[in-house]
């Protein structure tokens, strides 16, 4: 059985753990290793459970502590060419992350630990580049995908036959369209390269949902234009009018700065 852990979920640092039967890969290191070390702790977990890094993109709220990791754990930390290019130059990484490099392939199956093999798919947003993930765990399918500004056929196809799904839902639109932000970038957020409203997660949720998905996670919440009620009763509203039976499928927001139990999944 997999398990599950984020640290935290949005701008203000992203980091979570998938837990296999005898390694574990860490989503992203914008958390302190500190912190991380103390969460893992408290569930019976150390550093040393971590085998892999997988890296979503090249900004700080998703690599700020990625060297960090890499001295101290000293794991292979895997993306694409174009990403670790980005890394190298990144002062976040640019001391540390040659080290540790592993190349992620398109279309094929990468064996990232004994436990875990990977397909990454290019997701949009404007980092240098961005992906998401399908996990693959003793046929057990794990697809995460964060930052981007619309759905994608491609993540269409693996959330349609994933097991568990992490989505972002980053904001509402009536509090993103009447919030302070500037204009250029209320634009920047919404305009197909920023981040996915609640509304626009719920018409992914429509689309993919199928009888095998168990668990739902909702991720990269917004600190001003969002909220966890917000975004779990846009979710439940389509799952329901999907035709979800009820508690069929474990809904769960992941929160800013807060993490989670150690979920089995």
């Amino acid at each position: 059985m997999m398990k599950f852990i984020s640290f935290s979920s949005g701008s203000c640092g992203n980091c979570s753990l998938l837990v296999g039967p005898s390694s574990a890969i860490m989503i992203d290191a914008g958390v302190g290793i500190r912190r991380v070390k103390k969460e893992l702790e408290a569930v019976g977990l150390g550093l040393d459970s971590i085998s892999a890094i997988l890296v979503t993109h090249d900004h700080g709220d998703h690599i700020r502590s990625l060297g960090s990791f890499c001295k101290r754990v000293g794991v292979p930390v895997w993306s694409t060419e174009t990403i670790h290019n980005a890394l190298a130059w990144h002062p976040f990484t640019k001391d540390w992350i040659s080290s540790c490099r592993q190349y992620l392939q398109h279309g094929i199956w990468n064996q990232v630990t004994e436990d875990f093999s990977v397909q990454c798919f290019v997701v949009p947003h404007d980092a240098t580049q961005c992906i998401g993930f399908a996990i693959n765990c003793q046929e057990e399918l794990f697809v995460f995908m964060t930052d981007m500004g619309h759905m994608t056929e491609e993540g269409m196809f693996w959330a349609s036959q994933a097991n568990t799904v992490v989505i972002e839902s980053n904001y509402d639109m009536d509090m993103l369209l009447g919030g302070d932000y500037p204009e250029v970038l209320k634009q920047r957020i919404r305009q197909g390269a920023g981040h996915l409203s609640n509304e626009d997660c719920a018409r992914a949720i429509t689309g993919f949902l199928h009888p095998g998905l168990k668990n739902l996670f909702l991720c990269h919440l917004s600190g001003n234009n969002n909220t966890p009620e917000l975004a779990y009763a846009s979710a439940a509203t389509a799952l329901q009018e999907a035709g979800a039976s009820p508690g069929s499928i474990s809904l769960r927001v992941l929160k800013r700065g807060i993490a989670t139990p150690l979920l089995n999944i």
